[in-house]
């Protein structure tokens, strides 16, 4: 993960002391000042500009989100190239100010004082706000370029943390630091790394059409290297250059790095001073440091005169060429790079490179040796595409790529035995090709999976909708005598008769979706409306809980009830025409329980009754049931995978029935002993696990 942090640790470290000095200057020339009763000032807009930050990388996640995949990849190259003009603006900007940072910081803050409260606030919001966009913008793209987040956000709070504890420690005095070096060096590695975002993101608009030339390749090293290695990864992380590159991605890194660089290191080299500088270097947070009892009139001259002395140390050495730093700046990637290729002898063991297109599927497949392979997928046509290892015979599957953009080299490990294999590459939107096949002897058997197709799934469907339609009669019953216990004002009997209700309701699989509308109206929850569980258009079984179990009266009940058998005949009646995708069949196993763990295990739905854990129980059933109409297709394929799910069940069943107690009722989760909540979070994770390679056994994969 750090070759996906280290971009990030190194914005947020940048950026961070670079927003925490100026906080430390703001602070420090009040408390000098005898102004410390306007400080809230100051943290107001901190918080201001902190809050900005964080919206405006919302905006871009929910943004990009809400996109096709064309107009996602357009929209990040797009910000892509956007961070690089930011952050070479900020590089540039801090080379040139860091040395009269504090001056300038304490004129404005005097002229702030001289005009009101809002002025501060105004003032602070704006030197901290700037740090903060270029922050989310550049963590934006790299999160993109990362293809996770986990990296790049771990790495950015770990630079803010330390940045946070450089600044306080400046400012107490406790530290001295050459600020004028730091931010040349980590300016020039920004450099570097912004070089890599730019091909990056040139990629991205060449893959979305916005720029030609994508599939024009200045270099193809994956039939040497292996992209999934160590090494290409780690170079691909830190530096983003990647095995396979197009022209223009080339030419943009150079050109940007290049030029830069150059002028980077140059300007670097005119504004040294002609003197080295003292052998002690000093933090320029030092200079506005609390001075105690000082005037504020000789702390703030005494500042001022030590402002160059703390920024400056000259970085120039005599007699050195001018070209000698951003010639070696950047030629270390490439250097790097071509060391690692040559250490690597080449590409591993077993690997090959395989084209994937309608025109040349299977290009470059050649009989393999038995054992485990690494085969480099390489995209050479125009459609994004679907790889699949087959046994051309029987069709069974040992491995695939999903989702192989154009111009793109993905690995693929395959174990090999003995066989007969071949390719088949299904285009989106095109035709499906087989390659020819080879054949493999001498090796162990080898499981595959078999595929499945369409109609494969007709009979299992037509057996859980005939469950579903049986249980849905049931509710109906159940729901009628529901209402007439409010209806009579029998609120104990209500209460009994509306858990047996919702549990059965639960053990029908309801979830994601496959009920529609029904749905919401049905079991749905209050969140998201304006008065919550007081709202009006809070409906069905999780409304008439709130009331049972809030001592609400039968009138004010009897509404609801009459709805709620309305909205469960509704659905009854619904249900034999609602359109069932065969394909979710197999998600329901997974997504049935994955609901109740988001839902149920942590209490979110509780209104009151506290019998979370009976609608976990109902939700076991009703995975059981999908289950056992899937068993046929998934004895045929993985026998194991039944006996380890059916042990799970036991398992979670045992600990659900721990919590019900002898009297009928049941433990709320929220009263869970801690380490049976930890026992019962634990199967059931372990239960959604084994449950989520339901649906990658069962997916539908074309033939040829």
């Amino acid at each position: 993960m750090w070759d996906d942090a280290f971009p990030s640790f190194l914005i947020g470290l940048r950026e961070g002391l670079e927003a925490g000095l100026i906080v430390s200057i703001l602070v420090a020339t009040l408390v000098r000042s005898g102004q410390k009763a306007r400080l809230p000032q100051v943290w107001t807009g901190v918080a201001g500009a902190v809050a900005l930050a964080l919206s405006f990388g919302s905006v871009l996640t929910f943004t990009a989100a809400k996109l096709s995949g064309g107009a996602q990849e357009a929209f990040g190259g797009t910000l892509s190239l956007i961070a690089v003009c930011f952050v070479t603006a900020m590089v540039f900007w801090m080379r040139k100010s860091a040395r009269n940072l504090s001056s300038d910081i304490r004129e404005k803050v005097t002229a702030a004082l001289a005009m009101g409260a809002g002025t501060l606030v105004l003032t602070s919001f704006l030197a901290v706000g700037r740090e903060g966009l270029e922050t989310s913008l550049f963590l934006w793209s790299t999160i993109q370029t990362a293809d996770e987040s986990t990296g790049p956000l771990a790495g950015a709070a770990v630079g803010l943390v330390l940045a946070a504890g450089l600044c306080w420690a400046l400012y107490r005095r406790v530290l001295k630091i050459n600020l004028t070096r730091f931010f040349t060096w980590t300016g020039a590695v920004l450099i570097v790394i912004a070089a890599g975002v730019l091909s990056y993101g040139l990629r991205d608009l060449q893959e979305s059409g916005v720029l030609p030339g994508g599939t024009a390749y200045a270099f193809d090293l994956s039939r040497h290297v292996d992209a999934s290695s160590w090494y290409a990864t780690l170079v691909q992380g830190v530096l983003n250059l990647t095995v396979t590159m197009t022209v223009i991605q080339v030419l943009a890194y150079v050109a940007y790095l290049s030029i830069v660089m150059t002028l980077f290191v140059q300007g670097v080299r005119m504004t040294a001073p002609a003197k080295p500088a003292p052998a002690e270097t000093v933090a320029p947070a030092e200079t506005v440091a609390d001075a105690g009892t000082e005037p504020a009139g000789a702390g703030t001259a005494a500042a001022a005169q030590e402002a160059p002395a703390a920024a400056e140390e000259a970085p120039a050495k005599g007699g050195r060429p001018r070209w000698l730093v951003p010639a070696a700046l950047v030629a270390v990637p490439v250097v790097v790079a071509g060391a690692v290729i040559a250490v690597s002898d080449g590409k591993p063991a077993g690997s090959s490179t395989v084209s994937v297109s309608e025109q040349d599927c299977g290009r470059g497949f050649a009989a393999p040796q038995p054992g485990q392979q690494v085969f480099q997928m390489h995209n050479t046509g125009t459609k994004t595409s679907e790889v699949y290892l087959v046994n051309p015979g029987s069709n069974a599957v040992y491995g695939e790529i999903e989702g192989l953009a154009p111009g793109t080299t993905r690995a693929l490990t395959a174990t090999i035995g003995s066989g007969d294999y071949a390719w088949r590459c299904v285009p989106t939107g095109g035709r499906t090709v087989t390659s020819a096949s080879v054949h493999v002897s001498g090796g162990a058997a080898v499981k595959a999976v078999v595929p499945v197709a369409e109609g494969d799934l007709d009979a299992p469907l037509a057996a859980y909708k005939a469950f579903v339609g049986t249980g849905l009669a049931t509710l109906l019953t159940q729901t009628q005598q529901l209402q007439s216990d409010i209806h009579a004002g029998n609120l104990d009997a209500a209460r009994t008769d509306w858990l047996t209700a919702h549990t059965q309701y639960a053990s029908l699989g309801a979830a994601y979706g496959t009920f529609a509308d029904f749905d919401g109206k049905i079991d749905g929850r209050p969140d998201g409306l304006a008065d919550k569980a007081q709202d009006k258009d809070f409906s069905g079984f999780l409304r008439l809980e709130y009331g049972l179990w809030h001592n609400q009266s039968a009138d004010d009940l009897t509404p609801v009830a009459d709805q709620l058998v309305s909205d469960v005949d509704g659905l009854g009646k619904a249900f034999p025409t609602q359109k069932f995708d065969p394909t979710d069949l197999p998600l329901r196993a997974h997504e049935i329980l994955e609901n109740a763990l988001q839902f149920e295990l942590t209490g979110d739905t509780d209104q009151g009754s506290g019998t979370n854990l009976a609608t976990v129980q109902a939700n076991v059933a009703g995975t059981k049931e999908l289950l056992t109409v899937l068993q046929p297709l998934l004895r045929s394929r993985a026998p194991e995978l039944l006996t380890e799910v059916d042990a799970g069940m036991i398992r979670i069943n045992g600990l659900l029935d721990a919590a019900h107690r002898p009297d009928g009722s049941w433990t709320p989760v929220a009263q869970l002993a801690p380490t049976a909540r930890r026992q019962l979070d634990g199967a059931a994770g372990q239960l959604l696990e084994d449950l989520a390679n339901v649906p990658t056994l069962l997916e539908i994969r074309k033939a040829a």
